[in-house]
């Protein structure tokens, strides 16, 4: 023990001590200095007045203060962080911050408190998590350092949100603001973002990578040299009309819920959120896109198509979207809606090569459409690890907004789910390899990228999506959906093959002709 009478001014009756370890983390705190040259009632500073050794003992020596001071200045700091991340997505950034802390007395109990920002530096709700709260020194202990633990993980809150990328819709929202009003340019961004462009663009891409992979009997063989294998008329049409359908379905979610949007950084800069269009005219922009991806599909594919992709629209406005704040099922819901596009592009496919009518029955119950069945398993296994790594990392605004995800009601569930279904792209992968969807290649090559993404998604279950686990996994199901559909086109069965007959087999697929020709001219007695 250090007597502090060596340390300040010495002052009459000072009996106390403190330790040499607190009084270094004392003095090695931001703002120490400002703390102990704080004034008395007199005027005097506390370490000049001879007289004060009772209110110095109490305020500042107290068994607690180094630890309830230590969570103040922790909170400061996270309070300094929201209000910058708060001016950043506002479009202005915060020279110096103010960083003060000031002791003062609430219904004769000590306290601490973090500085308050005006309302003019930030907005926020009233229930806001981020809202200052006060420390009691009279707190028990085991409840100050859950709140530690608490205000510790809300200040790692812009660290783990840094790997997601940014929003597409809330880009192009931002982009519309800077046009003319009025202008049809404005009309076209605007409408571009209530279609949420890469989420439509994903399921186009995994709709077209299906309809490829539909096995064509004698696939670029030299003997079906000039038979069209399918149709790439049919194809304009599934692409374009699937893209319809999935603006159409993510326009009606965002008029669904504006008022939730505005409650989250990642959906408040929507366009129905900031007034840049009506709600009427966003009902009608999905309509129209609704009934022309429909129509387009019917007209273009086949009715089993556009049945699928009418269905995806109610599921998704429909049936995930009110699910979204009444129970974590509507992630499995989810899924379902972004297994369809695969299971869509087979169906179009299958109604080329359709020899019993080409009804539902034959195109989505027959021994041929196993193929789309796994194709959709795939993307329903997928959707679990990317999306459970996303939601933990903004799982702070689902719960203020009132979306119950697995990411905040149940942590642990969250991460085990996650793993789960990354484990489960291992016999969906062997499956389109044993039913002769692929070659024997891509039993290889898919099942080094699904290792990566079981491994990661092992870590985000055991670390809680702590140590950087939530953005492996995230990053690594971004990167292995569209390496597995892009090896699965490589490995397609009977592809190389094809090209290799085609390349140095012409020869002896002319001499067959010759041998069949003379065979011809022979008389039949």
């Amino acid at each position: 023990m250090f007597p502090v009478s060596r340390v300040v001014q010495p002052i009459p009756r000072f009996s106390q001590t403190i330790c040499l370890g607190c009084l270094a983390r004392l003095t090695r705190l931001p703002g120490s200095r400002r703390l102990l040259s704080i004034s008395t009632a007199n005027g005097a500073p506390i370490g000049s007045n001879v007289g004060f050794s009772r209110q110095w003992r109490r305020e500042y020596f107290s068994a607690n203060l180094p630890k309830t001071l230590r969570d103040a200045l922790i909170l400061a700091r996270t309070r300094e962080t929201d209000i910058q991340e708060s001016q950043l997505e506002n479009g202005y950034r915060k020279e110096n911050a103010p960083h003060d802390t000031r002791i003062s007395r609430v219904g004769g109990a000590r306290t601490i408190q973090a500085p308050q920002t005006s309302k003019s530096q930030i907005q926020q709700p009233e229930d806001s998590v981020s809202q200052t709260p006060e420390f009691e020194a009279s707190e028990p202990p085991h409840r100050r350092r859950a709140r530690r633990r608490a205000l510790e993980s809300s200040s790692n809150h812009e660290q783990t949100t840094q790997f997601l990328p940014s929003n597409s819709a809330s880009n192009l929202t931002t982009l519309s603001t800077a046009l003319p009003n009025n202008s049809i340019r404005r009309l076209l961004t605007t409408c571009l973002s209530l279609s949420k462009p890469r989420l439509s663009v994903l399921v186009v891409l995994t709709t077209a990578a299906s309809y490829s992979l539909y096995p064509v009997p004698a696939l670029l063989s030299p003997e079906t040299i000039g038979v069209s294998s399918l149709s790439t008329l049919t194809l304009l049409f599934l692409t374009t009309g699937t893209g319809l359908c999935s603006a159409s379905a993510n326009a009606l979610n965002m008029l669904l819920e504006p008022k939730y949007d505005a409650l989250m950084s990642r959906t408040r800069n929507r366009p129905l959120v900031r007034g840049l269009i009506s709600k009427r005219a966003a009902l009608i922009f999905a309509l129209v896109a609704g009934t022309m991806g429909v129509g387009g599909l019917w007209a273009g594919c086949n009715p089993t198509v556009a049945f699928l992709g009418g269905l995806n629209i109610v599921l998704y406005a429909g049936a995930y979207t009110p699910l979204k704040r009444i129970s974590v099922i509507n992630t499995w819901v989810g899924a379902v809606v972004g297994s369809i596009p695969p299971l869509m592009g087979w169906a179009a496919a299958a109604g080329q090569s359709a020899t019993a009518g080409g009804g539902w029955k034959e195109i989505l119950f027959s021994e041929s459409s196993i193929g789309g069945w796994l194709l959709a398993g795939l993307l329903f296994c997928w959707q679990f690890p990317h999306f459970n790594s996303l939601s933990w990392a903004i799982r702070e605004e689902y719960k203020q907004a009132g979306y119950r995800m697995l990411c905040w009601t149940n942590p642990a569930k969250n991460g085990r789910v996650a793993f789960r279904y990354a484990v489960l792209c291992f016999p969906v992968c062997i499956g389109l390899w044993a039913t002769e969807i692929t070659d024997q290649g891509f039993l290889v090559t898919s099942s080094v990228v699904n290792a990566w993404m079981a491994r990661e998604a092992w870590r985000f279950w055991r670390l809680d999506g702590l140590k950087g686990s939530a953005r492996g996994l995230f990053w690594a199901s971004v990167w292995h959906l569209p390496v597995v559909m892009v090896l699965a086109m490589v490995h397609k069965q009977g592809l190389w093959e094809g090209l290799w007959k085609r390349m140095v087999g012409n020869g002896n697929v002319d001499q067959n002709l010759e041998l069949e020709d003379e065979a011809s001219d022979i008389p039949i007695e």
